[in-house]
């Protein structure tokens, strides 16, 4: 609860709204892993704020933007007017084995029963897009090496030590060809933000979410639908399109996602993401920075927090203050946040007021 407390408080004080009249909660894992449940209700009470509405959202590894969403909806609806929404894990002081096991209960059952996982999922992901669409393995290596130098520069990063090419390639196998330093690492932490119906300098332009079925191998086409789907309702609510975004934090649990992530949302086109990796177009000084906070990779991955530290990102980067890493002019902030392995996805638009 003290990192749920920490994070809540702190998006108190920094937002200027004297009262909220809503909390909601993301975690996946605290049932299970911290022993605690009913978290609506205990930060409620922490917080000195029982007596408001207070419930908890859940949808894995998506549960931070899934709980932006509801935040957004009970907002616009006008039943509420200033919604606290916060999310948080704490997952490290079990052993990995442990921790791997729970957060694996998102996949299909049968993809269980076979010892499937989230990296083994991710490595055929890999090793499809790599036959088809060309992408090497030495430029693949490329998306953590981008996302420790953007984390060195991020200080609430789990990880603030830059890698190369040869680092990345020299670590430990995980599921071939994915490697330790392809894969995000298992993370505490919490966000938090405040949704309010007052007129602010950042505004939640667009909410979109999208799904797919559960099992990998049911599933047809290129890419995540689920981000597809979720893509283009979320740019149809905002009345924008690709083109108007200036830069987007995107789910890189494994290296292969953040390129078919940005080919889903529409930043490039189906098979092309690499590429625009290897121009330098996706780094912090290229034409469409990505993930500038570090990512899941660098930043860390506390899977209840992760969407609404994606958010927080944008926040600052809109209203210019992420000190170290600040990108010049944007006006509008993409994210977007994987829930199971891509089969529960969610885009949140952002602009500058």
């Amino acid at each position: 609860m003290a990192l749920l407390e920490d994070a809540a408080s702190l998006a108190l004080e920094n937002s200027d709204i004297p009262d909220v009249d809503a909390i909601i909660v993301g975690s996946q894992t605290s049932d299970e892993l911290a022993k605690v449940a009913n978290l609506g209700t205990r930060l409620a009470d922490v917080l000195g704020l029982s007596g408001v509405a207070a419930w908890r959202v859940e949808n894995s590894s998506g549960s931070g933007s899934a709980l932006l969403e509801a935040a957004t909806l009970a907002v616009r609806s006008g039943h509420y007017s200033n919604v606290l929404a916060v999310g948080g894990e704490k997952m490290t002081d079990k052993p990995t084995p442990v921790t791997a096991k729970v957060l694996g209960r998102v996949l299909a059952d049968t993809e269980i029963a076979l010892g499937l996982t989230m990296p083994s999922l991710g490595a055929m992901v890999a090793r499809m897009y790599m036959e088809r669409y060309g992408l090497s393995r030495e430029t693949l290596a490329m998306v953590p090496v981008k996302a420790h130098a953007n984390g060195a520069r991020n200080p609430l990063a789990h990880f603030r030590k830059e890698v190369d090419v040869g680092n990345v390639l020299s670590s430990p196998m995980v599921a071939d060809p994915l490697r330790v330093f392809d894969c995000a690492p298992i993370s505490d932490g919490a966000a938090a933000v405040v949704v309010t119906s007052q007129r602010t300098d950042v505004e939640i332009a667009g909410v979109g979410h999208g799904t797919d079925r559960i099992a990998l191998a049911d599933r047809r086409g290129n890419g995540l639908r689920a981000t597809q789907l979720a893509a283009a309702m979320a740019y149809k609510d905002a009345g924008l399109t690709p083109e108007d975004v200036d830069f987007a934090e995107l789910h890189d649990a494994f290296s292969i996602l953040e390129i078919i992530d940005s080919e889903d949302v529409g930043l490039f086109p189906r098979g092309e993401g690499w590429k625009a990796l290897e121009a330098g177009t996706t780094g912090r000084d290229g034409e469409m920075p990505i993930n500038v906070s570090g990512g899941l990779k660098s930043r860390g991955h506390p899977v209840g927090a992760t969407g609404l530290a994606q958010v927080a990102e944008v926040v600052w980067q809109l209203r210019g203050q992420a000190e170290g890493r600040q990108l010049d002019d944007v006006k509008v902030g993409l994210t977007q946040n994987i829930g199971g392995f891509g089969s529960n996805n969610l885009v949140t638009i952002m602009r500058r007021v």
